[in-house]
């Protein structure tokens, strides 16, 4: 299959992992210890069955959507998936430019290939940065000054990270020992693996050319002036995560940037509160896309509580679980007003570059505007419970 025999995101999946040696797909497609979070994120959706209404004029869809005061093409944006450029090269840019185009937000990961400075002038409306703290205070709070420099306007803290997750695929595949050029990675696996990878030609050849995995260009300038990649990457896995990091670090946070401040990767209520006390514009409801707690409930179901306890103080986003444009919409009718996702994206990136990334956002986007005809919805702000079929019948209407 080409990128012109993909009708779904689950194609792009399809070509994605052909595209990777398994050691390589593994690291995204997997979660954490038994990975029951990655069920639970899908499982959520799937519980949940949207009502139509009939008899409206649908003649005329609009999906766009107004947060923080900017006006996006749709309802949905790209959530941070870290070292993108290690499984297509130039990936984050690709990202940026993809998002600039379809004028939706593009969250540039902490643990992004190329520098917050290149996305934002690729992309100076449309890039978010996420910043993960780093143990060294001085790292993050420069971080967030390089951010509000060069522009950007939302900046998006990952709080749920206090500890590295225990990722079984990676370790099974000895990724978790990666660092350095692919070559040097290469001779420290087993030889079944480095096999496996050879026999993805493509892949190998790009990073054999180009010298290497890339480097965290973010992080080069906290590093002594002749550091390597290796340098680059232990300074990076030294400082992260910030073990010590409480609601005294977001506190200066806000001090520091002067737009909008997100909290990605909240689940209690009370926390939710606490960050709207505080002042963030954005909370981004979210269980890292299973990748970080294997018992913690699926974004999806928390929404609702979440919801409740803000209400309209803040923004309120989905992240986690999302592979279809219902999906979006489910979210939407459960109180978010915006959703990400990261995995689909990568895997159009990985899939075909930039024309992967373009087309896994206008399938997502044709999938809205189809569910949104279907269900006699033509603007989104119209969504509510009642397009969602409730078990208990006196309360659909």
């Amino acid at each position: 299959m080409s990128l012109n025999g993909v009708v779904n995101i689950e194609d792009l999946h399809q070509l994605a992992k052909k595209r990777l040696p398994k050691i390589a797909f593994d690291f995204i497609e997997g979660g954490v210890e038994d990975e029951r979070a990655l069920e639970t994120n899908r499982a959520a959706f799937h519980r949940h069955q949207l009502l139509p209404r009939y008899l409206v004029d649908v003649a005329m869809r609009d999906q766009s959507q107004t947060i923080f005061g900017r006006k996006f093409n749709s309802p949905f944006g790209i959530s941070p998936t870290g070292t993108a450029g290690l499984f297509r090269r130039g990936a984050d840019l690709m990202l940026a430019e993809a998002a600039r185009d379809a004028n939706i937000p593009y969250i540039m990961s902490g643990g992004s290939n190329h520098s917050m400075e290149a996305a934002a002038k690729v992309a100076p409306h449309n890039t978010w940065y996420q910043l993960y703290a780093a143990r060294d205070k001085s790292i993050s709070e420069d971080l967030v000054r390089r951010a509000a420099d060069c522009g950007i306007e939302t900046l998006v803290l990952t709080v749920d990270v206090p500890v590295r997750p225990r990722r079984e695929r990676n370790l099974r595949n000895g990724f978790a020992n990666i660092r350095g050029t692919w070559l040097k990675a290469a001779l420290s696996l087993k030889p079944h693996i480095l096999a496996e990878a050879m026999s993805h030609p493509g892949w190998v050849w790009e990073y054999v050319r180009h010298g290497g995995t890339p480097n965290l260009d973010n992080w080069k300038r906290y590093a002594p002036a002749d550091a390597g990649v290796d340098d680059v990457v232990d300074l990076f896995n030294s400082n992260t995560p910030a073990h010590a990091q409480t609601w005294r670090e977001l506190e200066t946070y806000r001090k520091l940037f002067p737009r909008n401040l997100v909290v990605k990767g909240l689940m209690n209520p009370a926390d939710a509160i606490r960050a709207a006390d505080i002042g963030c514009e954005g909370v981004l409801v979210s269980n890292h896309g299973g990748r970080q707690l294997d018992q913690a409930p699926g974004s999806l179901d928390v929404l609702p509580a979440m919801k409740q306890a803000v209400g309209d103080r803040v923004t309120l986003m989905l992240d986690s679980g999302v592979r279809r444009g219902a999906d979006i919409l489910i979210a939407l009718c459960l109180g978010a007003q915006f959703v990400t996702f990261g995995r689909p994206t990568l895997y159009g990136a990985v899939a075909g570059g930039l024309d992967g990334v373009r087309l896994a956002i206008d399938i997502f986007r044709g999938e809205v505007d189809l569910v949104m005809g279907q269900i006699g919805c033509p603007s989104l702000d119209q969504l509510g419970p009642d397009f969602l079929w409730q078990d208990d019948s006196r309360r659909n209407r």
